[in-house]
């Protein structure tokens, strides 16, 4: 940071814009004194607000100062403070983590021994190395206010929002509606009082996010937390208010106060005007703990979900529904799923209760199904009455659609309370196009509604649009010259879509305005997303992502055209059924897209170009399948067709695997048949990104993974230029896109993915859409190629890019994924063909080391200069292949640990190796666990033996165990050979550079791109 301020000199720098890790590096370079040395002044929130709002014995004090109660708590540095403290308050207790985002690190300890792991990762992941050692109130209600205030301390409150699973479950993990539902006008001004004192005490400037802990039996409240900057709730209440809290924020920090500021919605009221809401708003959270073979999945007060959506309607019922759906996590509601899941008996019921995961809604459902009474359930689950008789109502309509006939009244009872057509026809046993058919003869279709801010207080004419039942007429009206295209984005964040399928629908939208479309539509639900802004398009739609809602929303619209592109699997899943049900399409035709996301299908048209592809064969029976896994011999990929991350996909070493692995894949795309792929060890893997028109191709770059195959490409690390491949590949690479390409007549974005194996290239995947590594070529290339796929979907011809363009910018540029392990309790990190990242970083330099330290640094691995390294291997082929980096590390001057087995094969080739004794011998001195609580490992590198699940079991949990526990202790562990050689590498690199990284600036080298 001080490199970028000492070459752009800036006047000024915002730091509440770039969430937890923009508030940590402000705090620091502050008190650095670099802002200082520079004169920079920041805007918004100054330091000593966020500091007092960061940390958790400063918030405590400024709270009583203003006469705001906080909870009995204390803050601590050690573990000994903490078991003093929680000893004092009674357990259970609650640990709070200072300057850290999510809930990390934190947790409900309700014993010594708990206290003792919890305190232990808590100060690891703490920024200052301080936690907050509280009482515990996991019974409370969870009340959340957004707060704006200016300089002049002018402060409105814009949204207030309650969490439905009470104070047991971290916000971000929570379901919340907007606005609140079950608080009286006296709480509701208590609470809105100690807001505004709180945050004018502390300072804020801009916009923040208040927490508050309310017993309604006692009337009491506490605050538990303020976040000083731009949060998820701020995300989700800007959304669900239409009040743009960024927008807003930002002019405050530059100097303007709120009454001066004009509502962009309404153009004649002011930021002063608090939002007034006529409907409803949920945000539901997306969790993928499915992706994590050991994760615990209960909910608790580290947030766990990796995305979310929002629903907007008329009742909580419809809302609550809508959101489910839109989770796209294959259920159509809260009942009369496709799979109702296990059955419980009433015990198993009321633990489950008492202890949410994931899957809480379907237990209150299930308790419900067996009389369990409402009272009852609120005991166990703490869930406010209100909402358990909300969701009875649903349950109640499910029973009237099972026993009653589908007349009028009850059809329109049941999509106002959030039913969907493939509910109900499964209820009266009919197919949801059906249902759909009776629906309109009925003339009960939604109505289209939109948000301006001031529940039509003011007349406002938004592009700020929901679909309802609960209304009567639409509030827009569509003539044939607004027609234009509809642009499908991708839903909620998951694991395998993330913001890089925003960028690819935003891109879009700005790529069909450049090209000439005056009339672009946008249909998302994710409150987190650019796409989501109203002010990008020309109408929004709020909705979700489903046939039923686009089947409605393009009957409302008269559409020229659907893209399907951009928007990650979930769209693209979309597109056979579109077209069956009469929707134009534009780009790539629904039959192409079938041709390549049905593994057999793409499989046999390889073959036709005698293309090479490893040997494979699509199943319907487990017989033929072992058949084939014993011709080819294991191991073997088991691939499902549409599906996005690799979900399902395993590789399999056995035939008590591939009978569980195959049975997988068909739960989870029923409709295709299984392909079996022969998986082969030792490969390497290319992604080809690019964009045809029909006739030419423009491939934007090939990238190479530096982890071998068998790492999801979602999780590998990723180089351009390529740094092993060599001519001959690359030309046969470039050869079999541009032929794969143009058979499949593709009209906008493609990924290709290919093995690479003694000089031979395999292809594995056709994507015709866009992919995650499409923003991260764009940028490197300094070509935009969503905008050249706009113009091919447009019908245009596509400009050239440069060939082997990739190859010649002067730079490197590599892609590194960020995982989320620590919150996920129990999950292992070594990785596999499905993918477990959560996010990303791309870095640029002028050589690869250079943008490989940038890009581990990113994603918080420590560099260390000197210190000691844990080496354990299994294998004596692996320990093999380390053996050049091991004696790389010792010359570094690093110190090398390895247990038994494996120090005595390096200390035959290397010399002194230091011996240390596994986690599951404690007895046995030194011991890998006191090293690393005593923090004397620096980093770790774990390569199991194998990939079979037989990873977790004997000996080698052993090897579980040294890498959760170094997580959780923040110590870097390097689980891949190839991983392991870059990272070396690299300190060898820092060390000839004196650690000296280049710094250039981005729009130099990346021109292009509208905005």
């Amino acid at each position: 940071m001080e490199s970028i301020i000492e070459k752009e000199r800036p006047d000024g720098i915002m730091l509440s814009y770039g969430g937890q890790t923009a508030l940590n590096c402000g705090v620091k370079i502050d008190e650095a004194g670099i802002l200082k040395k520079y004169g920079v002044s920041v805007l918004g929130t100054q330091v000593p607000g966020i500091m007092a709002t960061e940390d958790r014995q400063r918030f405590k004090d400024s709270m009583v100062k203003c006469n705001v109660p906080v909870l009995k708590s204390k803050t601590v540095h050690t573990f000994d403070e903490a078991k003093k403290v929680a000893k004092d308050l009674g357990y259970p207790v609650i640990v709070r983590v200072a300057y850290t985002l999510g809930g990390k690190g934190g947790g409900v300890a309700s014993n010594e021994i708990e206290l003792h792991e919890i305190a232990g990762r808590g100060l690891a992941a703490s920024l200052v190395g301080q936690i907050l050692v509280e009482e515990y109130v996991g019974d409370w209600k969870q009340i959340e206010y957004e707060v704006m205030q200016d300089y002049s301390k002018n402060n409105v409150i814009v949204c207030n929002m309650e969490n439905v699973l009470s104070m047991r479950v971290h916000t971000g993990d929570n379901i919340v509606v907007a606005p609140s539902q079950t608080i009286d006008n006296h709480e509701y001004h208590m609470l809105r009082s100690a807001a505004l004192r709180a945050t004018k005490h502390v300072g804020i400037v801009g916009e923040c996010n208040i927490q508050f802990a309310l017993d309604q039996a006692s009337d009491t409240y506490a605050a538990i937390e303020i976040n000083p900057r731009l949060s998820r709730s701020s995300a989700l209440a800007s959304k669900a208010t239409g009040y743009p809290l960024a927008y807003m924020s930002a002019k405050i920090g530059l100097g303007y106060s709120l009454p001066e500021l004009v509502n962009t919605i309404t153009k004649k009221t002011t930021a002063c005007f608090e939002p007034a809401l006529d409907y409803i708003v949920c945000k539901h959270p997306r969790w993928d703990f499915t992706k994590f073979e050991l994760a615990n999945r209960s909910l608790g007060p580290t947030m766990k979900s990796v995305g979310e959506v929002m629903a907007i309607g008329r009742k909580f019922e419809e809302v609550l529904q809508k959101s489910i759906r839109m989770l796209d996590v294959g259920k159509d509601g809260l009942v009369l799923n496709r799979q109702n899941g296990e059955s419980f008996n009433d015990e198993q019921i009321e633990e489950h209760l008492q202890t949410p995961d994931d899957n809480i809604l379907y237990y209150v459902v299930a308790a419900l199904h067996k009389g369990i009474s409402i009272e009852k359930i609120y005991q166990l689950s703490a869930i406010d009455p209100w909402f358990l008789n909300k969701i009875n109502n649903i349950v109640e309509v499910e029973r009237r659609l099972k026993s009653s006939t589908l007349d009028h009244k009850l059809l329109s009872d049941a999509k106002k309370f959030g039913f969907s057509d493939n509910q109900i026809g499964r209820a009266v046993k009919k197919d949801g196009l059906e249902v759909r058919k009776i629906r309109k003869d009925l003339g009960i279709t939604p109505v289209v509604k939109q948000i301006d801010t001031l529940a039509a207080e003011w007349p406002a004419q938004t592009n700020y649009l929901y679909l309802t039942y609960g209304g009567t007429e639409n509030d827009i009206f569509i003539t044939k010259k607004d027609s234009g295209i509809i642009v499908l984005g991708a839903g909620p964040y998951r694991i395998g879509s993330s913001v890089e399928f925003d960028w690819g629908t935003v891109n879009m939208v700005w790529g069909l305005q450049d090209g000439g479309e005056k009339n672009v539509v946008v249909v998302n639900c994710n409150p987190e997303t650019v796409s989501t802004d109203y002010d990008i398009c020309s109408r929004l739609y709020f909705e979700e992502l489903t046939l039923e809602r686009i089947l409605d929303i393009s009957e409302f619209e008269q559409p020229n055209g659907v893209v399907t592109s951009v928007g990650g699997q979930t769209a693209n899943n979309l597109t056979p059924k579109l077209v069956a049900n009469g929707i134009i399409l534009i780009g790539t035709s629904a039959e192409n897209v079938d041709r390549a996301e049905n593994r057999s299908k793409f499989s046999q048209v390889l073959d036709t170009l005698h293309i090479g592809q490893p040997s494979w064969q699509a199943f319907t029976n487990i017989t033929d399948a072992k058949n084939f896994a014993l011709e080819v011999g294991y191991p073997v990929l088991v691939r499902p067709s549409y599906v996005l991350s690799g979900a399902a996909m395993k590789v399999v070493w056995s035939q008590t695997e591939l009978k569980k692995f195959v049975n997988e894949a068909t739960i989870v795309s029923p409709d295709h048949p299984v392909v079996i792929t022969k998986f082969m060890l030792d490969a390497l893997e290319v992604d080809v990104d690019g964009v045809c028109d029909g006739e030419n191709v423009a491939i934007g770059a090939i990238v190479e993974h530096i982890d071998s195959a068998g790492v999801h490409s979602g999780d590998a690390m990723m180089c351009i230029p390529p740094w092993r491949l060599s001519n001959k590949i690359i030309e046969n690479i470039t050869d079999s896109t541009t032929r794969i390409a143009k058979e499949f007549n593709i009209r906008g974005p493609f990924n290709l993915q290919f093995l690479v194996k003694n000089e031979q290239a395999y292809v594995i995947e056709l994507n015709i859409r866009a992919s995650r590594s499409m923003p991260f070529v764009s940028k490197f290339v300094k070509v935009n190629i969503i905008s050249l796929a706009a113009q091919a979907i447009l019908g245009k011809k596509i400009s050239n890019i440069p060939q082997e363009m990739w190859a010649n910018t002067g730079m490197h540029g590599i892609k590194v994924p960020q995982f989320s392990f620590m919150q996920l309790e129990g999950a292992d990190i070594v990785l596999g063909v499905e993918m477990q990242s959560t996010g990303e970083a791309a870095c640029f330099g002028n050589s690869f080391y250079d943008a490989l330290s940038k890009g581990l640094t990113s994603v918080g691995y420590n560099l260390p200069k000197t210190g000691s390294a844990l080496v354990t291997i299994g294998g004596v082929e692996n320990r093999e292949k380390l053996l050049h980096t091991s004696a790389l590390l010792k010359s570094l001057g690093f110190k090398i640990l390895a247990t038994e087995t494996t120090a005595e094969f390096f200390a035959e080739k290397l010399g002194d190796v230091t011996v240390v004794h596994k986690i599951s011998e404690p007895d046995r001195k030194p011991n890998i666990s006191d090293l690393l609580h005593e923090k004397k490992i620096d980093f770790i590198i774990n390569i199991p033996s194998t990939s079979t699940l037989e990873k977790y079991v004997g000996m080698l949990y052993d090897e579980y165990q040294i890498r959760r526990k170094s997580l959780e202790l923040g110590i870097p562990v390097l689980s891949t050979i190839e991983l392991a050689e870059s990272f070396v590498k690299t300190l060898e690199w820092l060390q000839k550079m004196k650690r000296q990284k280049t710094i250039r600036i981005i729009q130099r080298h990346n021109l292009n791109h509208r905005r």
